[in-house]
C-alpha cells in the first residue's frame, strides 16, 4: 500500500470521507440551463472573496489626511485621505491592482444580478414552495446582504462619487423617527460625514457581511442537498425521483462553468472601466459630483428618492421628513413582500404538501403575473434614478422624466400585471388545443365537401408530459352553487314556481362537445 492510499485509509476511517463520497456520487442532478443562475451566484461570490483578500494588502481604512504624491499627476499636493491614497495606490502603482480592483467591481455586481436573476426563477417555477421555504429565505437575505455590500463596498475609497451616495444615505437614515439621528451618530462615528466612516464601513465590508454571507451560503447548500433537487415535468419525472446526469459529469461541468464566470469577469474587468475615482477626486462635503449614480442595484432606492415631492409634516415641535420617509417604507415593503410570498401563496391556496416538481409560469398566471408587476416597478423605480441623465440625453425637462416616473410607479405595475396573466391564461388555452387536436404542421388538405382544413400531428409523450403534468384545479363549489341556484331562479322567472330548466344528457353534453370539436378543426 502506498503512502497515499495509508492517509486516505487513516482520514477516511475518522471521517467517513470516502462513504460520504459515493453515497452523494450516485445522485442524480437535474441538468437545465436555468439552474446555472445559481451556479454563477455561487462562482462569482468566490470571485469576490479572492479579489477582496487581494485588495486588503494594500487598502488602508482610514480618513486621515496626507499629501497625494503618488502616479496621478493632476492630483498631486492635493490632501486627501488616507483611504483614497491607497487606492490610488492600488490603482496606478500595484502591478495589476487596477485590475483586481476592476474585477472585484464587476463581479459584485454580476452576483447581485445572477442572485436576483436566480430568485426569479425559484419564484416563477414555484420552486419555493414546501419543503423549500428556508432556501427561499436564506437567498432572500443573501440578496440583501449583497446590496449592503455593495452600498459599503464602493464607499470605501472615499471619492466624491462615494460621499455624494453618502449624504443621501446619511439623509434616508436621519428620516427615520425616534431613532434616525442616534444611527447617523453611530455609523459615522459623529455629525456627518465624521472621521471613523470608513473604519466602520471597511469592518461591515471584509468581516461582517461576508461572514454572513458565507454562513448563509454553507446552509443554504445544506438544505439543497437535504431536500434533493427540484425539476421540471417530463416524461418519467415525480415528484419522488430525481432525472438528470451523475454527479461526476456535474462536477466536471460545473468546474468548466466556474472558469467560464471567472474569465468573462475578468474580460470585463480589462476591457470595460468602472469606478474611476481619479476621475472624481477625493471627496470634500461642499461639492457633488454631476450625474452622480448608484449601483444599479441601489438605484431602486435612489429612483423612488427622486421622484418623491418634498413632503414635511411638523406635529409636537417635530418635523418629519416624508420626502426620504415614504421611499424608504415603499423600498423595504418591495423587498419584504418578495421576502413573504412563499407564506402569504401557501396560506392563500391552503398548499402544505411537498412539491418536488417545477410549475411552468403559465400554469400559474395569478403568481406569475404578480411577479412581472414586482419586477415592473422595480424597473421602473430604476430609471427614475437616471432621470437626470434621461432628461439631458434626450433633451427633455427633467420635470417631466420625474412625472412620468411618478405616474408609470402606480400605471405600469397594473398594467403589467394585466397583461400579464392574460397572456398566461392565452398560452394556457394554446396548450390545451396542441394537446387535444396536436400541433399545427402547415400542411392545408381539402375536405371532399370542398372545404380546407389544416392537418394536425399529435404531441410526442414527451410534449404530453410537459403539457399535462400540472394540477388541474377543479371548480371551486360556490361557483357551482350560484350557478344552480341561478339556473332555479331564471326557470322559475320564466315558467313559474317549483319549474326547472333540464340539464343536457349524456347524449347531449357528447353531441355538443363533438361539435365544438369539429367546427374548431
Amino acid at each position: 500500500m502506498s503512502r497515499g492510499e495509508r492517509v486516505a485509509d487513516w482520514a477516511d476511517g475518522r471521517l467517513g470521507v470516502r462513504r460520504l463520497v459515493r453515497e452523494r456520487a450516485r445522485r442524480a442532478f437535474p441538468d437545465h440551463w436555468s439552474f446555472m443562475l445559481g451556479e454563477t451566484c455561487l462562482y462569482s461570490f468566490v470571485v469576490l472573496v479572492v479579489t477582496g483578500v487581494y485588495l486588503t494588502f494594500y487598502f488602508h481604512p482610514s480618513m486621515k489626511e496626507v499629501q497625494y504624491n503618488g502616479s496621478y499627476a493632476p492630483l498631486r499636493g492635493q490632501m486627501v485621505s488616507e483611504a483614497f491614497d491607497s487606492t490610488m495606490h492600488l490603482s496606478f502603482d500595484v502591478r495589476g491592482g487596477l485590475l483586481i480592483r476592476q474585477a472585484h467591481h464587476w463581479a459584485a455586481l454580476v452576483f447581485v444580478a445572477a442572485l436576483l436573476a436566480h430568485m426569479m426563477r425559484v419564484f416563477f417555477t414555484g420552486a419555493f414552495r414546501k419543503p423549500r421555504q428556508l432556501n427561499w429565505l436564506t437567498g432572500f437575505v443573501l440578496l440583501v446582504l449583497a446590496m449592503f455590500a455593495g452600498l459599503t463596498g464602493y464607499d470605501l475609497p472615499d471619492d466624491l462619487l462615494s460621499g455624494t451616495g453618502l449624504a443621501v444615505v446619511n439623509g434616508t437614515i436621519l428620516s427615520i423617527p425616534v431613532v434616525g439621528t442616534y444611527l447617523s451618530m453611530f455609523l459615522f462615528g459623529g455629525a456627518f460625514p465624521g472621521n471613523e466612516l470608513v473604519a466602520r464601513f471597511n469592518t461591515m465590508h471584509v468581516l461582517v457581511i461576508p461572514g454572513l454571507m458565507v454562513g448563509l451560503l454553507t446552509a443554504h447548500l445544506a438544505l439543497m442537498l437535504y431536500h434533493g433537487h427540484t425539476q421540471y415535468p417530463g416524461r418519467g419525472r415525480t415528484s419522488s425521483n430525481v432525472v438528470g446526469v451523475p454527479a461526476k459529469v456535474r462536477l466536471v461541468k460545473s468546474s468548466g462553468y466556474f472558469l467560464l464566470v471567472t474569465g468573462a469577469i475578468f474580460v470585463m474587468a480589462s476591457v470595460a472601466q468602472i469606478n474611476p475615482v481619479w476621475q472624481y477626486g477625493p471627496y470634500r462635503a461642499d461639492q457633488v459630483s454631476a450625474g452622480s449614480q448608484p449601483d444599479w442595484y441601489m438605484g431602486v432606492a435612489d429612483g423612488l428618492l427622486r421622484v418623491m415631492p418634498g413632503w414635511e409634516v411638523t406635529f409636537w415641535g417635530h418635523t418629519l421628513a416624508l420626502d426620504n420617509l415614504i421611499p424608504l417604507s415603499v423600498g423595504v415593503g418591495l423587498f419584504l413582500a418578495l421576502g413573504a410570498y412563499p407564506f402569504i401563496e401557501s396560506w392563500a391556496t391552503g398548499d402544505t404538501r411537498e412539491q418536488n416538481l417545477l410549475d411552468r409560469p403559465r400554469n400559474r398566471s395569478v403568481r406569475t403575473a404578480l411577479g412581472v408587476a414586482w419586477l415592473s416597478l422595480y424597473v421602473v423605480s430604476l430609471i427614475g434614478a437616471a432621470n437626470d441623465i434621461i432628461a439631458v440625453r434626450f433633451h427633455v425637462p427633467v420635470e417631466s422624466v420625474t412625472w412620468t416616473v411618478r405616474i408609470g410607479l402606480f400605471v405600469v405595475p397594473v398594467v403589467a400585471y394585466a397583461l400579464t396573466k392574460r397572456l398566461a391564461l392565452g398560452l394556457q388555452r394554446s396548450d390545451r388545443d396542441k394537446v387535444l387536436h396536436g400541433r399545427e404542421t402547415g400542411v392545408i388538405k381539402r375536405m371532399p365537401n370542398g372545404e380546407f382544413v389544416e392537418v394536425h400531428e399529435p404531441l410526442s409523450q414527451e410534449q404530453l408530459h410537459v403539457l399535462t403534468q400540472h394540477e388541474q384545479y377543479k371548480p371551486l363549489v360556490l361557483g357551482v352553487r350560484l350557478t344552480q341556484q341561478l339556473r332555479s331562479l331564471i326557470s322559475e322567472t320564466l315558467y313559474g314556481e317549483g319549474a326547472q330548466i333540464a340539464k343536457p344528457t349524456a347524449q347531449e353534453y357528447r353531441a355538443l362537445h363533438k361539435g365544438r370539436t369539429d367546427d374548431h378543426a
